[in-house]
């Protein structure tokens, strides 16, 4: 009687812990709900100075003096003041005669520049991202969230209802002249008030560019999203 019960008790525990292996991949690949990043501010406020401290003491009082007139005195010029007053017009005469002729010379002497051509041979190689930033906005309540997901890792959900995967998020090489980032994003939706269980719609598979959002747009009444960066 023992055997047939100890028999009984390991296959109702090998039961439980292929049940407890089975909830918890469940739960992994359940979307978790998306929260919001800041960005640094680009230009901190500088630290303010202390106010400096007077080590005099008290302030002086001004010193006694006439008060002034209150009507301007004219000054007549010094003969050097007028000496010099008519060397700088005979000046200026004599460069707006000469500033024509040395217009005219570097108009003819004018230097053609070629455009830069394009490097040849294959771009570089894109660097890859293990985290994408994006950008994701309610058009009928104006919610919007800036969020990250991990590139092959667990779905993010916004609002519980719009759900992001990004299976890439590459940026652009250092030698490149336009610095972007691409990712390639799935979206899904799943409807509020469904029967628990039901597969969410896909509303969009493909490459994102941050440089151009136009490129890759997600079409939907409601929501939009658009990549922002790729972060390591």
């Amino acid at each position: 009687m023992k055997r047939p019960a100890r028999i009984v008790g390991l296959v109702v525990a090998a039961t439980l812990a292929v049940g407890g292996v089975g909830v918890t991949a469940a739960l992994n690949d359940r979307p978790q709900d998306a929260r919001p990043i800041q960005d640094p501010p680009a230009n901190p406020a500088p630290a303010q100075d202390p106010p400096p401290i007077n080590s005099l003491g008290a302030t002086e009082s001004a010193p006694n003096a006439q008060p002034a007139p209150a009507a301007p005195v004219p000054v007549p010029p010094t003969p050097e003041e007028t000496t010099a007053a008519l060397n700088r017009s005979r000046e200026a005469e004599v460069l707006n005669e000469i500033a024509p002729v040395v217009a005219e010379e570097e108009d003819e002497e004018v230097e053609v520049v070629e455009a830069p051509t394009e490097p040849d041979g294959p771009p570089p190689p894109r660097q890859r991202r293990r985290v994408a930033v994006v950008q994701a906005v309610d058009k009928v309540t104006a919610e919007s969230i800036r969020f990250e997901v991990e590139v092959g890792g667990r779905p993010v959900a916004f609002k519980r209802e719009l759900i992001f995967t990004v299976r890439a998020c590459e940026v652009s090489a250092e030698e490149e002249r336009d610095q972007a980032a691409f990712g390639y994003l799935e979206i899904s939706l799943q409807p509020r008030g469904v029967i628990t269980g039901a597969e969410p719609r896909q509303l969009f598979r493909g490459w994102m560019f941050s440089s151009s959002p136009g490129l890759g747009v997600l079409e939907h009444p409601v929501y939009d999203a658009w990549l922002v960066d790729c972060r390591a």
